[in-house]
C-alpha cells in the first residue's frame, strides 16, 4: 500500500481525511492515515488553537490544512466593500423575504438581538484573514501540506510553502483544473469527482482520475476523491494512477465528529440520491443534503441564488437559527454520495484500519484471479 506521496510525507497509509474537526484529524493522523483541518470556520487566533491541539495529541506525526481561497468572489482583492458588513447589505430584500417565509412555515423562531456568532461563509474575508491563516499554519513544524480547495492558491501561499518545504495541494475537477494548479507551483492534485461532497464538479470520478493522471505525469502525486470510503475503493483508484485516496464525507460519520444530533440521523438515514449539486449553500455549486433549504431554494418561486460569498452570508444567517432549535428538516451538510454506503458512527481509528484490510482483501482477490488466469 505503501507510495511516494507517503515517503514524502512521513506517513503509513496514503488515506487522506479532509474533517473541520480537531478530533477526527488527530484520530485519523494516530492511525496512519493523514488527517487535514478544514480551515475555512477559524479566523487566525481560533486557528492557532486548533492547530495546538492536535500538536499536542498527534506525538509529531505530520497532518495537513486545508483552506478555501475562491479564484473569484465578491469583495476580492480587500477593502471596505469585501467587509461582511458591506456584503451582507448587497443582499436584497427578496431574498430575506423568501427565508423569512421559510422559517415562519417551519416555525422556526428568529435568533435573539446578538448571538454574537461572527459571519462565516466561503470566499469571506479571504483578503483579511487568509495572509494570518497561512502564517499560523506555517509556524507548526508538523503541519507539511497546505491545500486550497477552491482553485489555484494564491501566489503569496505557494511562495511561503516553497521557503518552508511545505508541499501545496489542490483540489480539481478537470485536467484542465490540474494543468493550471501545475502552472503556479501546486505539487499534489486531489481529483474530486462529482461524487464527492462540497464544491465538485460535473466529472465522475473513474473518469476524471485517469485524465488527470495522463494529464500531469508521472512526477506528480494525484489523489483521488469522490465516491471513496473503503478498500475496494481505494484499490480502484489506486488501479487508476492515484498514489492515495482524499476522504472526507465519511468523516462525519466518525465517532469523534462534531455534529449535531438531528444532521448525524438524517445522514445516516439518507440514500446516495439524497445528495445533489446545490448553489443554495455557497452560491456555488456544492454536494450536500437534500434538506428543506435546498429543496427550497429549487422551486420555481425562488430567487435566483447570489454569488459567492452572498449567498453564503445569507445561508449562515438563517442556519443558525434552524441550528439553534435542531431542525431535523432543515438539517443539512456537505457530504457526499458514499454517505448512502454508511448506515452507522464508529470511530475513526476503525474506520481508517477497515479500509486498510479491505484494500488487502481486494489486492489479494486480483492476485488470485490473475494467477488463476495465467495458470
Amino acid at each position: 500500500m505503501r507510495t511516494p506521496i507517503c515517503d514524502r510525507l512521513g506517513i503509513e497509509f496514503p488515506i487522506f481525511a479532509f474533517s473541520h474537526c480537531r478530533d477526527v484529524v488527530a484520530a485519523v493522523t494516530n492511525a496512519g492515515g493523514y488527517g487535514v483541518l478544514g480551515a475555512l470556520a477559524y479566523e487566525p487566533e481560533r486557528l492557532e488553537i486548533e492547530l495546538d491541539w492536535i500538536d499536542d495529541h498527534v506525538d509529531g506525526k505530520p497532518y495537513g490544512v486545508d483552506f478555501a481561497m475562491p479564484a473569484k468572489y465578491e469583495g476580492q482583492g480587500g477593502g471596505e466593500k469585501a467587509t461582511p458588513e458591506y456584503l451582507a447589505s448587497l443582499i436584497p430584500d427578496e431574498h430575506r423575504a423568501f427565508a423569512e417565509s421559510l422559517m415562519d412555515e417551519a416555525g422556526i423562531p428568529p435568533m435573539p438581538e446578538d448571538d454574537g456568532a461572527a459571519p462565516k461563509a466561503a470566499g469571506l474575508n479571504v483578503d483579511l484573514e487568509g495572509p494570518g491563516q497561512v502564517e499560523v499554519t506555517l509556524s507548526h513544524d508538523n503541519v507539511n501540506m497546505v491545500i486550497n480547495a477552491l482553485g489555484p492558491p494564491p501566489k503569496y501561499v505557494v511562495d511561503q510553502c516553497k521557503e518552508r518545504d511545505v508541499l501545496v495541494g489542490g483540489l480539481v475537477g478537470s485536467k484542465q483544473h490540474a494543468e493550471r494548479q501545475i502552472a503556479i507551483g501546486t505539487d499534489v492534485i486531489i481529483a474530486q469527482g462529482t461524487e464527492a461532497g462540497g464544491h465538485c464538479g460535473d466529472i465522475s470520478t473513474m473518469v476524471l482520475v485517469p485524465q488527470v493522471v495522463d494529464a500531469v505525469g508521472p512526477d506528480v502525486p494525484v489523489l483521488a476523491a469522490g465516491g471513496i470510503q473503503d478498500g475496494r475503493q481505494m484499490a480502484a483508484a489506486m488501479a487508476l494512477g492515484a498514489q492515495g485516496v482524499w476522504t472526507g464525507s465519511m468523516w462525519l460519520l466518525a465517532q469523534e465528529a462534531d455534529m449535531q444530533p438531528e444532521v448525524t440521523e438524517n445522514l445516516l438515514d439518507a440514500s446516495s440520491t439524497d445528495f445533489i449539486r446545490s448553489r443554495a449553500m455557497t452560491g456555488k455549486p456544492a454536494r450536500q443534503f437534500r434538506s428543506a433549504w435546498v429543496e427550497a431554494w429549487a422551486r420555481e418561486d425562488a430567487p435566483d441564488t447570489l454569488p459567492m460569498p452572498i449567498q453564503g452570508l445569507l445561508f449562515g444567517e438563517y442556519s443558525r437559527r434552524w441550528s439553534r432549535v435542531h431542525s431535523k428538516e432543515y438539517g443539512g451538510h456537505p457530504a457526499g454520495q458514499i454517505i448512502g454506503s454508511i448506515d452507522k458512527v464508529r470511530p475513526a481509528r476503525d474506520m481508517v484500519l477497515d479500509m486498510v484490510q479491505g484494500w488487502i482483501d481486494t489486492v489479494e482477490r486480483f492476485d488470485a484471479q490473475l494467477e488463476a488466469a495465467q495458470g
